[in-house]
């Protein structure tokens, strides 16, 4: 059935109205929940604030690096520290590789340039941080419904944006409503923000409806994929943060790693690679898997008492300042990641999505204030224009560019441009496409023969992907939807060799034989939320769309 017909049948759906409505509960819309009640308080004023997280709970889908710069969060909770935040590493070294195969060259810090420093930040699990965060917003009189993901778009009359509806529950795999369906419900508000991380499925609606992406380059994404593990104690350095480029990537493939040491004799391991990648046999997943193995990887995963915790995988948005839509259009914004804020070259973005979240949350606070509703609010991009994070991306807004020119050129250029001119910048590089356009027919490349994996250093898919605690409801139709169903085959196999069964991290997507013939088989339980599929179809036949309330991944300490 579809939504039309599920609304004429069980419709109306109920409707709960607020001031504003937070789509998602990351560190970028629990910040403009947060800071919305802050200045209600501090006004003496009532603002109703309802945050929809589509996890089971705050920080369920949460993953990153991550090196916190604490800066937005201490402008946003000053005592963070009393308040028992969990940032509680504070870098203690900087290490940078250069990896040949079986070799590496660590550059000096003294030669490293700043963007790279991390003296004062802090090695976090940005999932805990958001489940500290969600702790603060309640207390202070944030609605947080986790669950329940915001499914569709409400549009008043007028256009402007009214709010948004919640997924049905108890639609089986035919598209029929279950005994146990229940409509989804509305929520109503004077303005909605969109906090929904990398290609955020309705924010990637509103760019497209309000054209917020004119006269910007083409976003640009990378997929990072992480493990933690507890490591032997002799080998362990809390505050220690390792990164390094080339091997196994080629020169003009963008990625690289990060290895950090948490508490407790656990650390991050984790690898990027930019989706702008051009050989369709490459495998995110596989190169992860390969980089452990490096000799001066693998030590650390040596010594007996190695033993991975955790897994886990998600898109990125790194093309900068640049590829920056517009973050307003009447009645909402985007906010972190959802808009693109992250700063690649300092490989940071919990920063940034905070420091937006406090700015478009003022925003609306002197909108409501004010009277208004369902306008744009202007406001909020003329004072990032005008804030910090607008001067530090703006010093970066070359990074990723730069990649294009391969990775001897970019370094190069990037110590030119941030060490040498500490980011007062004369010129302006721009990127002309999207990611997805770069892959080239599979006759054009070398296929790449990836060892297999051994169970102890190296993993497979899906044993990678029972650890990430991923579960969706099985009778539901899949949210990996296919625009056209003959395309996986007659192109995305014939030309591009069936890339979607490599570069997706999970396993979703399988080429089998049936009747004598290829067939795509979609295995949406395995899906950990990336969005890469979304991203790097070479056709863009695939839309990711929300799951069943609470499906998906269940990151722990992630």
């Amino acid at each position: 059935m579809t939504q039309e017909e599920i609304l004429a049948r069980f419709g109306p759906r109920e409707a709960m109205e607020y001031d504003v409505i937070v789509v998602g509960g990351g560190p970028a819309g629990l910040a403009t929940a947060i800071h919305l009640k802050q200045l209600a308080a501090a006004a003496g004023k009532e603002v109703s604030v309802v945050v929809l997280e589509k996890g089971s709970e705050p920080g369920a889908h949460i993953l990153s690096g991550a090196i916190m710069d604490p800066r937005a969060l201490t402008e946003l909770i000053p005592d963070w520290k009393a308040q028992g935040a969990p940032l509680n590493v504070p870098v203690t070294e900087d290490i940078f590789l250069f990896l040949g195969e079986h070799k590496a060259r660590r550059v000096p810090n003294f030669l490293l340039p700043p963007n790279f420093g991390n003296h004062g930040n802090y090695i976090v699990s940005l999932a805990n941080v958001v489940r500290w965060m969600a702790q603060q917003a309640e207390a202070l009189g944030v609605e947080i419904f986790p669950g329940f993901p915001a499914a569709e778009v409400l549009y008043n009359e007028d256009g402007s944006v009214k709010g948004v509806a919640t997924g049905n529950m108890g639609i089986g795999k035919d598209g029929e409503p279950t005994e146990n369906f229940q409509l989804g419900m509305e929520l109503h508000a004077k303005y909605t923000v969109f906090a929904e991380g990398a290609r955020g499925h309705l924010g990637k609606q509103l760019i497209s409806r309000f054209k917020l992406d004119a006269d910007r380059d083409p976003q640009s994404y990378s997929i990072g994929i992480k493990e933690v593990w507890e490591i032997d104690p002799s080998r362990h350095t809390p505050g220690l943060a390792l990164h390094s480029a080339g091997w196994p990537l080629d020169e003009m493939t963008y990625g690289g790693s990060f290895l950090y040491h948490m508490e407790d004799n656990q650390v991050a391991v984790g690898f990027v690679v930019g989706l702008d990648y051009q050989n369709p046999y490459l495998s995110p997943f596989e190169e992860f898997q390969r980089f452990k193995t490096h000799p001066n990887i693998r030590w650390y995963f040596e010594g007996g008492k190695a033993k991975r915790l955790g897994y886990g995988a998600r898109a990125l948005t790194v093309g900068g300042l640049l590829s920056l839509p517009k973050t307003v259009f009447p009645g909402g914004a985007l906010v972190g990641c959802d808009a693109g804020y992250l700063n690649a070259s300092r490989i940071k973005g919990s920063h940034a999505a905070i420091k937006t979240g406090m700015l478009a949350a003022a925003a609306a606070f002197d909108a409501l204030q004010a009277g208004r509703q369902h306008d744009e609010l202007t406001a909020y991009p003329e004072a990032f224009e005008q804030s910090w994070l607008y001067t530090e991306l703006n010093k970066a807004r070359n990074f990723k560019q730069w990649f294009k020119k391969g990775r001897t050129v970019a370094t190069f250029m990037t110590g030119i441009e941030q060490f040498v001119l500490r980011g007062t910048i004369p010129w302006t590089l721009h990127r002309e496409q999207p990611d997805h356009v770069y892959l080239k027919p599979a006759v054009q490349c070398k296929p790449i023969a990836y060892p297999k994996p051994d169970g102890k250093l190296t993993f497979d898919r899906l044993s990678s992907v029972f650890i990430s605690n991923t579960n969706h409801e099985e009778n539901q139709p899949a949210h990996l939807t296919l625009k056209d169903a003959s395309v996986p085959v007659n192109v995305n196999l014939q030309k591009f060799a069936g890339p979607e069964q490599r570069y997706c991290p999970a396993g979703v997507y399988e080429f089998v034989q049936e009747d004598g013939r290829e067939r795509l088989q979609i295995n949406a339980q395995n899906c950990v939320h990336c969005k890469t599929c979304d991203i790097k179809d070479p056709t863009q036949n695939i839309v990711w769309v929300t799951p069943e309330g609470g499906g998906g991944p269940n990151y722990a300490n992630m």
